[in-house]
This record gives C-alpha cells, sequence and structure tokens, in this order.
C-alpha cells in the first residue's frame, strides 16, 4: 500500500478574508471548487512550487455552526520562511498579530481570521536576535 499526502483542510467563516490571510503569508490559490448543490467552496491554497502541499480553506454557503469560537483542537499549520522577521514585519504591516514573536529568531505564530494556529519557521540557521522582536511579549495565546 502506497500513501500519497494530498491536503489539510480547515473550515472558514469569511472565504475572502481567509484567502487574503493566507495570501499575505506567500500562499497562493491553485485550485477552486464552486458546488451549488452542496452550497460549499473549497480552495486550495499553496506555497509557490509546491502545489502538492496545499490547505484546503472550506467556506459553507449556509454558515458552519460546527466552527468553535477557538480552534485550538486543530493545532498548527507550520510553513518555512527565508527571513522570519521580514515576514513577521510584512505581517504586523498588513495588520496581522504576531502572537509569539521570533526572539530567538527561528519562530513565530500568528493566527488566521479563523484562530488557525500558523507557525512560521526560519530557513537554515536562525537569524540573530534583534529588535523588536528579542523584547516583544506574547499577545494572547498560540
Amino acid at each position: 500500500m502506497s500513501l500519497k499526502y494530498l491536503h489539510t483542510m480547515v473550515r472558514v467563516k469569511n472565504l475572502e478574508e481567509s484567502i487574503a490571510f493566507f495570501t499575505l503569508i506567500g500562499l497562493q490559490q491553485t485550485r477552486r471548487f464552486d458546488n451549488e448543490r452542496g452550497r460549499f467552496t473549497l480552495v486550495f491554497m499553496a506555497p509557490p512550487g509546491q502545489e502538492e502541499c496545499p490547505i484546503e480553506l472550506t467556506y459553507n454557503w449556509d454558515g458552519d455552526n460546527a466552527l468553535p469560537d477557538d480552534s485550538r483542537h486543530f493545532g498548527h499549520l507550520a510553513y518555512r520562511v527565508p527571513n522570519i522577521y521580514q515576514t513577521c514585519q510584512h505581517l504586523m504591516d498588513n495588520g496581522i498579530t504576531i502572537n509569539r514573536p521570533p526572539r530567538c529568531g527561528h519562530m513565530a505564530f500568528v493566527r488566521s481570521p479563523d484562530n488557525i494556529s500558523i507557525e512560521l519557521l526560519q530557513e537554515g540557521d536562525d537569524l540573530p536576535p534583534a529588535e523588536p522582536w528579542s523584547n516583544m511579549e506574547n499577545t494572547g495565546h498560540w
């Protein structure tokens, strides 16, 4: 038997807001499927050149009462980035809260509009500690 990774699915409350968030962290839409009969939309997003590793955003047109206020039961998605400080600054400049700043030059956490925890990891060696990150406190939970 041979297994192949397909995708990770998360439910979202506002599809356009979620697409905008995942675009900010560097993913791009690879596929979209609107199902009128089932009244849902699936949007697949992946890092450029890694279309085989998508996240599936599932949006139910009539709302989704199954979505809790806090999606911590899910865990998190993780992405490697070329420069953790630049990535976090880009997100902050676009209104995204850095819940766990990259104080060590290695790891940060942010949350999507649906409270999905996203881990960002520095590619290669950790960057040297730098301000404002090295003394920045956590915000909320991650």
